[in-house]
């Protein structure tokens, strides 16, 4: 489906992520996480960048990869991402929701 997002048509799969990284940028990210009820910080945008580049190395993400990426550590995770940080962080990121996600 498509939305508008800070003023860009966007697509969407059934579940709110992004069906296309390319449509991605940070005034995206901005309002995507303004939906989840975050204010992004300096602090989210290394967890968003480290998400992005993991997905385009085709490498699987989970909760535990992350908190191991010395990017951040999961009780950062959970403090910068509350109430599911990965598919939270996945969402805003523009990145499909991890399969290690239910």
């Amino acid at each position: 489906m498509e939305t508008t997002i800070a003023g860009q048509i966007i697509d969407l799969n059934n579940e709110g992520y992004l069906t296309d990284l390319n449509q991605w940028n940070k005034e995206v990210a901005a309002q995507i996480a303004q939906e989840e009820g975050i204010e992004l910080t300096d602090g989210h945008w290394p967890v968003l960048e480290y998400l992005q580049e993991q997905y385009r190395n085709e490498v699987p993400l989970s909760i535990r990869k992350v908190g191991k990426s010395g990017v951040v550590d999961i009780k950062q995770f959970y403090a910068l991402f509350p109430g599911g940080p990965l598919k939270k962080a996945s969402r805003i990121a523009g990145i499909p929701k991890p399969a290690s996600c239910i």
